[in-house]
């Protein structure tokens, strides 16, 4: 009986009391509606600053960057007007509204410093009605250089990954190969890509030829060690089970080692194509005649800054897109790693 009335006493002390359920308020439901309206009212704003504050700079505006904060207010009105009916882009919208709107306060910012108030000094830190002035006015040499550039990015990336996938693939798996190659990455990877542009420049007839090998040494030497750390770490029960099933050393090369290595093999590749993009830049400027780097080189010597920021734009979009691409093919290739690693 004691005992019991201990039980009892004792749930009486630790349970913890049911409580009803308590509905939301019109807080809790006009929270998500404030959310989506962010991006609005910062779009509203900054027409507003565009439209209402004086200039102090004494440059011409161009209307056209008035015009597109128009649309993007209207864009913006539409989409939060859409999500209260659709399903699917309501959460979506909810979820990238503070960064849109982040986004579009930042450009208020860089609009009342420059244009606005004039805190920063002409040519070297023109507004954003200027850079948008020179992306429409100089869109077909932006574009044709970004042309160039691409071609040589691909060509110089695919000999890298190709040369740097064979090299730690032999090193991974032979330690002959190991024992010859290691002393010549050590000398020879750890010196920056463009500190042979002389050399490059005069072993290869053509600039293009020249740069693209200087693409492929920076590619070559984080695609090499990691695929060879990669190859040399794989489990050994992986070969001993392909070996007991009858696989010779060709298939466990290329069914085993290297398919097990493929997560190692891809942040190789990651890194390779950070500095690639890096060498291609330095060689555009310096010795090509064509591409990215040789149009900020060459608009940089006319004072013309504007179209520096719009070239920027521009490489800062393709840049991205070629990193977003290579981590889709990641995840088709490494399904089970899938959005373990996000872009």
């Amino acid at each position: 009986m004691a005992s019991e009335v201990a039980q009892q006493s004792t749930g009486s002390v630790f349970a913890a009391p049911a409580h009803p359920a308590v509905p939301a308020g019109w807080a809790g439901r006009l929270r998500p509606l404030l959310i989506k309206l962010l991006p609005v009212a910062a779009a509203a704003a900054a027409l507003g600053v565009q439209l209402a504050v004086p200039n102090q700079q004494t440059f011409a505006v161009n209307e056209q960057y008035a015009t597109l904060l128009k649309v993007v207010l209207a864009l913006n009105v539409l989409f939060c007007a859409l999500s209260l009916v659709s399903g699917r882009l309501g959460p979506w919208l909810k979820d990238n509204a503070p960064l849109a709107a982040a986004g579009l306060a930042l450009l208020t910012v860089w609009d009342l410093i420059t244009l606005k108030f004039g805190l920063l000094p002409l040519p070297y830190f023109p507004g954003p009605d200027k850079v948008l002035a020179a992306l429409t006015e100089d869109w077909k040499l932006i574009f044709t250089s970004a042309f160039y550039s691409l071609r040589l990015l691909v060509t110089g990336y695919l000999f890298g990954a190709l040369a740097g996938l064979i090299t730690g693939t032999l090193m991974g798996w032979s330690r002959r190969w190991h024992y010859w190659v290691s002393p010549v990455m050590k000398g020879i990877g750890p010196i920056p890509a463009t500190a042979w542009i002389p050399l490059a420049m005069v072993i290869f007839p053509t600039s293009f030829q020249a740069s693209a090998s200087l693409v492929a040494l920076a590619v070559w030497f984080p695609v090499t060690v990691m695929t060879g750390s990669g190859i040399a770490n794989v489990r050994n029960a992986f070969f001993e089970v392909a070996r007991t099933l009858g696989a010779g050393e060709r298939f466990l090369i290329f069914r085993v080692a290297i398919p097990a290595a493929f997560p190692t093999i891809f942040v190789g590749l990651f890194m390779g194509l950070g500095a690639s993009f890096l060498v291609l830049i330095v060689a555009e400027m310096i010795g090509v005649k064509a591409g990215l780097g040789w149009y900020i080189s060459w608009v940089q010597g006319w004072a013309e800054y504007s179209k520096v920021y719009a070239c920027l734009f521009v490489i800062s979009l393709i840049f991205s897109g070629v990193i977003g691409l290579l981590f889709k093919i990641r995840d088709r290739v490494l399904v089970w790693q899938k959005g373990l690693i996000k872009w």
